[in-house]
This record gives C-alpha cells, structure tokens and sequence, in this order.
C-alpha cells in the first residue's frame, strides 16, 4: 500500500525468491483477546521455534497460572512489552510448514496503537481477528474490521478465542458468528471463516480438538495452508516508478542511459508501447536488464533497468506505465485519511506527500467527513486526532499518476508527512468511492 509501510515488511523479492507459495497475515483484536499467545501456539506446536528460543521459554519467570510456558513471549520484544504483558509494536514472525511459507504481524490491539495495526495490517494477504468468546464482539473488533475493509482485504478469519472458558459452547460460538457476520455485511467483507480456539490450551490451532466435537471445519493451521490468496495479477496495469537514472557518462559506457526501479504491477516486454507520468511523454522500451543481464520481460516485483527507444527528460519520481493502460493524473485527490500523529491535522500547513518514489508538497483543502467505527457513520468535523478515520481532499503542488487503491493497492497509496518533524503523520487510500 504506502511506501514507508512496505519498508517495515522486509517483503520477499521476486527476485530473491520468485514463485514461493507465501502467506502474509496479521493478528488483530482487543486487549488480551490473546493474539500473541494465539500466535506462539501456533509456533510451538508446529515445531517451528529453534532449540535456543525453547530453551528461553522454559527459563523465562513468565508462566500461565497452571505453570505452563507463556507462548505470549515469543513475539514481545520490547521491554515494556515484556513486562506489562501488552503488545505495542508490530512484532514480525517467519515460519514455514511443508505446504506453505508464512510471514506474521503481531499488532497491538490497544486504541492508541490503532496506527501500528494499520502499518501490520497494510501488506497483508490475510486478516486474523480474535474475539474473546466472553466478550463477544467490542469496539475494537468493529474498528480493526473497518480498517481491514478499508485495505481491502479479500480473506478474514476470526477465531473466536478463550473457548474454554466457555466451556466450548457451541451456543456461544454461534451467537458471536452471528454477531459478527451482521458487521460483515455493513462493511462489505466478502469470506470470512470463523474458527473456535483455545490459544492457551491449543484447541484448533495446529490440531482439530475433540473437545469441540460440534465444529466440522479445518483448524487455523490447516485453514491457512490450503487456502488460496489469488491476488490480481494486473497484468494490464503495468507500473513502475522510477528510483534512479542511469547515466555512467565513462568512456565504456558513453551512451548508457536506463531507467532503475521496482516493477509495481503488470508486465514490461521489449517493444512495449509506454508513457512517462506525470509530462505524458510517449516512447518504447528497447532493452530490460536486471543485474546487466537482458530480459524480454520485467514482471511485478522484479527490480530493473529499463532503456528506452528516445531520450527523454526523466526523473526520479516519475512513474514508467503501458501506454494502453494510463493511470490517472491530477493534483486533486479524493482520499480516505488515517491519521497517525499525536498532534492533530492542521489544513492551514502544507505537508509532504510521499507516492512511491515521488515526493511533494500538498495542502488538505476540504475535510468530508470522519467515521464513528462503532456506528460506521459519517460525522462531519473540521480536524483529524490520532487513529480517527475518514475522507478528505488534498491538492498537490506536482501532478500524481495514480490508480484508485481499490483497483491498484499498489499504486493507490501514499503516506502524508509533516515537514516540522520528518513524521509520518497520515496513510492515504486515494478512492473514487469508498461505499461508506
């Protein structure tokens, strides 16, 4: 989605690892819903923790009231984490089974955390959210839900947590599934599957549980190794924006002039018919190299040097796209805004606007609305506080060539920076219509 999000994923290259069958998800849920102990279950019992690690567990003081290990300490890795038994960073876990590979986000569920989520959650294939089966659905179930609407994830799972202290009832099961699925609705969340656990004592996490015999579908583990994230392939959307021009000028290579970036979505082929954004600049691809090596095509996610067939006045922050199918370009923006400072929106400022590798300036020139994520209604308001949600327009001094975030996640995002601070201040979705 945004630029400085994706940075925190390490994210998996094409180029390193091409075509590996990988699942990235996140954790979402309220305080002590039990994502953390959910997701050292899930290591430990699909034996994916190394010998060091276990051997931290069993020596560290921190024990679940009947003396067992507390699974929770495998994603805390900050001080105060450790000791107040909260999670408040995004932490990243890696493991893999022999169906799949996985990479996990462990983000906070406090309120004032609800940023740290959006930066977990921004990259993700797949969304968990737990809901304590005591509590039923809460606030934040409603809010990490709409956020997950708003980065159009395809696929939810909510593991409905805490089973045994329920006594896995299945009436308990069936009135939060109830509950949840009328949100659903509201917020357009098309599959979600719902699984009854005990992170504590592993029911349904790596193993089916005979103790809830009621429940026919797969555990978590085996839900998510077989279940099939087909993102858009975009093949028609070919974006690349540039980070750097090429130009050795040595006597070896006098004439060399490429154009280096990242492969957003879509294909490059020699000879394809091209457009530089924002001039509008038309021309044809001559060569593709990746590591001086040619190719005859560029694909999504590979990182290369295109040439081209005219010398033309580039930059970096312009963004290289098939000629058949443009993006939009303009300087007035319809964006869904959270905003993830301390310090509230100021519309009297200019801020930086970071899309892909091109930066600007940009002035928040009407604010439409926010949303009460309990009601999901539209509230009017003249500022944005920290982790508030809702829809403005913004002008930007340079054009951005840019995709609708519901049709290009890739190309739909950007992040808002306030130049008093170097501050990531806001994560924008630029939308023709939310339907909210």
């Amino acid at each position: 989605m945004i630029k400085y999000l994706k940075l925190q994923w390490k994210t998996v290259r094409r180029g390193a690892i091409f075509n590996m069958d990988l699942l990235k998800f996140f954790t979402a849920g309220s305080v002590d819903d039990g994502k953390s102990t959910l997701i050292g279950r899930l290591l430990y019992d699909s034996g994916s923790i190394l010998a060091d690690q276990l051997e931290a567990l069993q020596q560290s003081n921190r024990k679940n009231d009947d003396g067992t290990i507390d699974l929770a300490i495998l994603t805390d890795g900050l001080k105060a984490e450790r000791e107040q038994g909260i999670t408040i960073d995004v932490a990243y876990k890696y493991f893999q089974t022999d169906r799949r590979k996985f990479i996990i986000a462990d983000t906070p569920g406090h309120i004032q955390y609800t940023r740290n989520m959006v930066t977990g959650a921004s990259n993700s294939d797949l969304a968990i959210i737990l809901v304590d089966a005591r509590n039923g659905v809460v606030e934040q179930t409603i809010r990490h839900s709409f956020l997950v609407s708003l980065l159009e994830l395809k696929h939810v799972v909510v593991c409905i947590n805490k089973m045994d202290m329920v006594a896995y009832s299945e009436d308990v099961f069936n009135s939060i599934k109830e509950a949840y699925s009328e949100i659903a609705v509201k917020l357009n969340l098309k599959e979600v599957t719902f699984i009854p656990v005990s992170a504590l004592k592993g029911d349904n996490i790596v193993n089916k549980s005979d103790k809830i015999s009621w429940y026919s579908g797969k555990s978590l583990l085996d839900h998510l190794e077989t279940i099939e994230v087909n993102e858009a392939v975009l093949s028609h959307q070919a974006r690349m924006p540039v980070q750097w021009v090429i130009r050795p000028q040595t006597d070896e290579l006098h004439d060399y002039r490429g154009y280096a970036g990242r492969v957003l979505s879509g294909s490059f082929h020699v000879n394809d018919k091209i457009t530089v954004l924002p001039s509008g600049i038309h021309s044809e691809i001559s060569k593709i190299e990746t590591n001086f090596i040619e190719q005859d095509e560029a694909q999504s996610g590979m990182s290369v040097t295109l040439h081209l067939k005219d010398n033309i006045d580039i930059g970096r922050g312009d963004i290289l796209v098939n000629s058949s199918h443009e993006p939009l370009v303009s300087q007035e923006i319809e964006a869904d805004l959270c905003w993830m400072d301390t310090r509230p929106l100021d519309s009297s400022i200019m801020y930086l606007i970071q899309h892909n590798s091109k930066v600007t300036k940009c002035k928040i020139r009407e604010i439409l609305h926010k949303v009460n994520i309990n009601t999901l209604e539209k509230i009017q308001t003249d500022t944005f506080q920290l982790n508030d949600i809702g829809r403005i327009v913004l002008k930007t001094a340079e054009p951005l060539a840019f995709d609708f975030y519901q049709n290009n996640k890739l190309n739909g995002g950007a992040i808002l920076i306030d130049p008093r601070t170097n501050l990531t201040v806001g994560a924008l979705m630029f939308r023709a219509n939310a339907g909210y």
